[in-house]
């Protein structure tokens, strides 16, 4: 399985033009594959970046509201579930 470091990532992110939503670095996990390339975020820990600031449910629903059903065209971030290991 490959898998690449952070500054291999975010050279990826830079030269494909990817969008990326503002404050949630520590959340990126990863970088979509094929031909239009996305940046991927994992949902638990942009609702935990939230949390920081407000509620958790209010995180939730903060995220669902103004992030999630956000599309800002083909570039637009991808938000994954994940499982603990």
């Amino acid at each position: 399985m490959y898998e690449m470091n952070k500054e291999e990532l975010w050279g990826i992110l830079e030269q494909e033009e990817c969008l990326l939503a503002d404050g949630f670095d520590d959340a990126v996990i990863g970088v979509s594959y094929g031909p239009d390339q996305v940046a991927i975020y994992d949902i638990g820990k942009v609702v935990e970046i939230l949390s920081e600031d407000m509620p958790h449910e209010d995180a939730v629903e903060f995220f669902e509201y103004n992030i999630a059903g956000t599309y800002l065209g083909p570039k637009t971030p991808m938000f994954v579930f994940t499982h603990g290991k």
